[in-house]
């Protein structure tokens, strides 16, 4: 490629667009893999997207990648495409801190994940680890151990959590496959916050080895630029893997199906606020312009809410026991060196009963019927992503919201985590503050097919969202 190609193109390429020019031979992994650790090299001191970056394992995987598409045998569909994967998840030849000062610095690192091992075997060129907060815990990204993570459109100003460094990476394009964990919002709150694309699939779908602490409340999945990207990821990810005592059957869906070319025929509720959510009017205005577009696409939408009371009693039960597992094992000057919001609900996650977690499992049970029924009349459901826009970063809650934790902040996203159901968040706008605005997708058990469909067709009638540092 030209210079000139190579300063504007690079770093606006999706993973789609990267792989043609592969084939035509008219890039190569190696250039790509070079410009993207080049850009890594000037954005992360800023950002802090990346934890560990493997310099020399990327360009090792790149060269072999190159020598492959020379003579025409990609060795499977992601062959060159530059990916992260999340510091929560395993990776031979990095290391996997899970960003708390109490994980051993030594590793051995040997084993991958599932998910990581599924990239490797496509051909995925893997940069390095993103940032999360210690253990996941949270829907900001900072830790003990690797610091703050900062939205690329405004530095001063969170990207979210817990994957919040994939969130910053994929909106500055610091490669085009990212990995992310969702267990109350993770994939989605920094998706809404960076104005990029991300899905937690069903539930059983994606491999998760090992477990979360979050057990079956955590989901993984693809973040990205575009929805097209992620269909490409989740085609590769959402194979099984013996590993994971909690999956299901195989993924029956094919990502790369063309979808339709409309909507007519499809019944969407749009709930703007759930029935008890305080939600900014520059956010509203956003999403009702992109449900007005569903509506130009052919879609039946009807404005209503789902009829559930906040299950937020619920989720925090669940999510404490779930934190107290992370004290098991540690010494006092470990447990003194957790984050202290991490510390709080660990510890009072160690006072539950088992009766107050079998109640919390009986509501949730009773939220996940509620929401099939609820599908029985509706293929989706649209709500935004978020009820406020990006706040000041090291902050586990706006200054001065009288928010007690992130759950309070999050409404929209932890209900969906219980109920197991895919959701998506698309960046649809900007708020009144010219920072980006998600429309959050959410379908039935199964039916990530449907979401995926409606992302792929809504992202096209709508403007792709980029920083101003991501042009710099």
């Amino acid at each position: 490629m030209s210079p000139d190609i190579q300063a504007t193109r690079l770093a606006e390429l999706t993973a789609h667009e990267a792989l043609a020019l592969f084939e035509r031979g008219e890039l190569s992994p190696l250039e790509l893999t070079r410009d993207c650790l080049a850009r890594i090299e000037r954005h992360n001191p800023v950002v802090n997207a990346f934890c560990h970056v493997d310099t020399e394992g990327a360009l090792n995987a790149a060269r072999a990648s190159e020598q492959r598409w020379r003579r025409g045998e990609p060795v499977g569909p992601l062959d060159g495409v530059p990916g992260t994967i999340k510091d929560l998840t395993l990776t031979a030849g990095m290391p996997t801190r899970k960003g708390s000062t109490t994980t051993p610095a030594e590793g051995p690192w040997e084993i991958d994940a599932p998910l990581t091992a599924h990239m490797r075997k496509a051909g995925a060129v893997l940069l390095g680890k993103t940032t999360t907060p210690e253990f996941g815990w949270k829907g900001v990204t900072d830790n003990p151990l690797y610091g703050v993570t900062r939205n690329p459109w405004n530095p001063e100003l969170t990207a979210g959590g817990s994957s919040g460094g994939a969130g910053a990476a994929a909106a500055l394009n610091l490669g085009m496959l990212h990995q992310g964990s969702d267990a109350g919002g993770s994939i989605r709150i920094p998706c809404g916050f960076t104005g990029t694309f991300g899905i937690k699939p069903t539930f059983g779908w994606i491999p998760q080895w090992p477990a979360s602490a979050m057990s079956t409340l955590s989901h993984l999945g693809p973040m990205t630029r575009t929805a097209t990207d992620s269909s490409l990821m989740l085609s590769v990810i959402a194979r099984p893997d013996a590993r994971d005592g909690y999956a299901g059957t195989a993924c029956p869906i094919d990502w790369l199906a063309t979808g339709p070319r409309n909507l007519e025929g499809m019944r969407i509720a749009y709930s703007r606020d759930l029935g008890y959510v305080a939600v900014a009017p520059d956010i509203l205005r956003v999403v009702d312009a992109a449900v007005e577009r569903l509506k130009s696409l052919g879609a039946e939408v009807v404005e209503i809410d789902p009829g559930f009371d906040s299950p937020k009693a619920t989720f925090d039960t669940l999510w404490h026991a779930g934190a107290s597992r992370l004290l098991d094992g540690l010494n006092d000057a470990q447990r003194d060196a957790l984050d202290p919001g991490l510390r709080a609900i660990a510890e009072h996650g160690k006072t539950l009963t088992l009766t107050d977690y079998l109640v919390a499992r009986e509501a949730r049970t009773a939220l996940t019927a509620h929401m099939a029924e609820f599908h029985r009349e509706f293929d989706l459901l649209v709500t935004p992503t978020l009820p406020l826009s990006p706040f000041a970063a090291g902050h586990d809650v706006p200054p001065g919201s009288g928010y007690v934790d992130w759950v309070d902040w999050t409404p929209f996203s932890y209900p969906f985590n219980l109920t197991q159901q895919p959701a998506a968040s698309l960046p649809c706008g900007l708020d009144d503050h010219g920072l980006p605005v998600g429309l959050h997708l959410v379908g039935p058990r199964y039916r990530d097919d449907r979401v995926m469909a409606v992302a792929r067709l809504l992202e096209a009638q709508l403007p792709r969202l980029t920083p101003q540092m991501a042009r710099e």
